[in-house]
């Protein structure tokens, strides 16, 4: 009885490891020449250069300062940084010797032409929604930028993350098989926003939230994530904005500068920066369908523009706690923040979602870090005020502009976020 219930174990465990082997396996794709960029349709190449800003392909795939799309741009994640790679058409270090069929596998499946799966801090959960007319003006753009000889950093993931083949797994219980969009007897710009937000532009890879391996909780679309530890607000009901965002504020924000509710920063600046060179009409679908999914929030959670930029000083004989807070931001933001008409600076700080959220992160990675527009780019400019606050400043003050500019609870733990954050940005 026992020697059958041993092999009966032993048979199991290996038609699973068949069955693993099976699916994790994935051939390789026949190599190709890198094909002259003379031998590409322009339009096409145009067509994928506006493709390319809608996905933000700089973004990951150009580190700072380096030369677009060479990779070695750091991304964290909850399991280690990995690096983005050279999409250059090298024939080396980039995907020169990729063919379109070779690409295609890679953006809808996560496998690239050797049959390695690609890790899905890669978005191909999302990409996997473009149709084959996009897919080709893509290929067609990346191509025929300019072959960069540069390996990019090797991503190294701690233990089991670092096993590709898991990825098999990964893919079998998350990534689904989504139908693609079509426009038949609806309204086209909230279609076209629709296929842009939910599969190139991957809206959700940000702003849902997502489960301990990593995948996004579908049953939450759009209530909040985070990107590189910053805080990304929910894109629906749940939104804190004391000021309802709009098509057109969400146009203006994501082109430029909104004036109810600012300017982006921390990575959605990047975002920005690649939405810029983006079609209007294209960005404008996005901003109608991301509207379309954040009702007018609830009356208590609406204030009037007014109410906010006139909130009142906070009484610190009242609330001797706050003292030190009050004295920090008169000397160091008060010339600036309150209704004082300096560009790119809204009435109020009352105005921003993120003092309203639950997550304080982004305030304060602002103060410490600063906010620099783009180079040759019109916008805010905050100095950084982490080399002269220490950690304790930096709380008081956190404190203080929640419980001046807010009615929402004090942050808990305040303190050990701000060392978190402070330590990584040193």
């Amino acid at each position: 009885m026992i020697r059958r219930i041993v092999l009966g174990c032993m048979l199991v465990v290996a038609i699973a490891a068949i069955a693993f082997a099976v699916l994790a396996w994935h051939p390789s794709i026949y190599p190709i020449a890198p094909p002259a960029a003379s031998s590409i349709d322009p339009g096409l190449i145009r067509r994928g250069a506006h493709l390319a800003a809608l996905g933000y392909c700089d973004s990951c795939h150009t580190a700072d300062g380096d030369r677009a799309y060479a990779g070695g741009r750091p991304l964290e994640t909850p399991f280690g940084v990995v690096y983005g790679t050279n999409i250059t058409p090298d024939p080396d270090t980039g995907i020169g010797r990729w063919s379109g069929t070779a690409f295609n596998r890679a953006m809808r499946d996560g496998i690239d032409r050797a049959g390695r799966n690609l890790y899905p801090a890669f978005p191909y959960d999302h990409f996997r929604r473009l149709s084959d007319n996009d897919l080709a003006a893509l290929y067609a753009f990346v191509m025929t930028r300019d072959p960069v000889h540069s390996q990019a950093p090797a991503t190294h993931l701690a233990f089991p993350y670092n096993l590709r083949p898991l990825v098999a797994v990964w893919n079998l219980a998350f990534v689904g098989h989504e139908e693609r969009v079509t426009a038949s007897g609806q309204d086209a710009a909230l279609v076209r926003g629709r296929y842009l937000s939910e599969g190139l532009s991957h809206c959700g890879g940000c702003h849902t939230p997502r489960n301990r391996f990593g995948a996004e909780e579908t049953g939450r679309h759009f209530d909040g994530g985070e990107a590189e530890g910053w805080w990304a607000p929910p894109l629906n009901a749940n939104s804190p904005a004391p000021v309802p965002w709009t098509e057109e504020s969400l146009f203006d924000y994501l082109r430029s500068w909104d004036a109810q509710h600012g300017g982006a920063v921390g990575p959605m600046a990047r975002v920005g920066e690649e939405l810029r060179r983006a079609p209007e009409a294209d960005v404008r679908a996005i901003a109608h369908y991301v509207a379309s999914q954040m009702p007018p929030p609830a009356p208590d959670r609406s204030s009037p523009i007014e109410a906010l930029v006139g909130r009142h000083q906070i009484d610190t004989a009242q609330k001797p706690d706050l003292a030190a807070g009050a004295a920090i931001y008169g000397s160091a933001c008060a010339r600036c923040h309150d209704d004082s008409g300096v560009p790119f600076t809204v009435r109020s700080l009352a105005q921003h979602t993120t003092l309203w959220g639950p997550d304080p992160r982004n305030v304060i990675r602002v103060i410490v870090d600063g906010i620099r527009p783009a180079e040759g780019q019109a916008g805010g400019i905050m100095p950084p005020f982490g080399a002269v606050l220490g950690t304790t400043q930096i709380t008081q003050l956190v404190v203080y502009l929640r419980a001046r500019f807010t009615d929402q609870p004090a942050w808990t733990s305040l303190e050990q976020t701000v060392r978190l954050v402070t330590r990584q940005n040193s």
